[in-house]
């Protein structure tokens, strides 16, 4: 199974819907809220670029938002 890690913020409604898909797919998934924990939102930038959320790494790939098509792909389900 590949590792799947959510840069998110507890407000952020795709971000949600993001964790639901996970959790419907029964996914196992790390969270890092980017509100509370600055080294991790400087992580998330410097990987996407972006101060958006949610950003999805899987493996060597990297989704900004919520898109299910591309997760669905990548994660073969």
């Amino acid at each position: 199974m590949q590792n799947v890690i959510i840069y998110s913020t507890p407000s952020c409604h795709f971000c949600q819907m993001a964790k639901e898909f996970f959790k419907a797919n029964n996914l196992a998934y790390t969270e890092y809220d980017v509100v509370s924990d600055v080294e991790k939102r400087k992580e998330m930038i410097e990987k996407s670029g972006q101060m958006g959320v949610p950003v999805i790494i899987i493996g060597d790939e990297r989704i900004v938002g919520f898109d299910k098509s591309q997760l669905t792909k990548l994660l073969g389900i």
